[in-house]
């Protein structure tokens, strides 16, 4: 049977490769999103640019609120009773 399901396999090789490399891209882009380092530099891309005291507090506001929520919302947790 390993003849029959490579051959019958062998046309979405290609397709589980781009979905393999999009699960590794997006690992990666959480992470950059998320890493305390990310923020920092923005943060710190902040001081250079002028602006007023309170356009800076709103874009630090903006960074850190970004980075620390998720951008997705948490699955809610299965209960064991609920099958049926």
């Amino acid at each position: 049977m390993g003849l029959l399901s490579w051959t019958v396999g062998l046309p979405l090789q290609p397709v589980r490769g781009v979905v393999a490399l999009a699960r590794v891209i997006q690992r990666q882009a959480e992470q950059e999103a998320y890493s305390a380092q990310s923020v920092r530099r923005q943060l710190e891309a902040l001081d250079e640019q002028d602006m007023t005291e309170e356009q800076r507090r709103e874009a630090m506001r903006a960074i850190t609120a970004s980075r620390i929520t998720p951008a997705k919302p948490a699955e809610p947790p299965e209960r064991a009773g609920d099958e049926q």
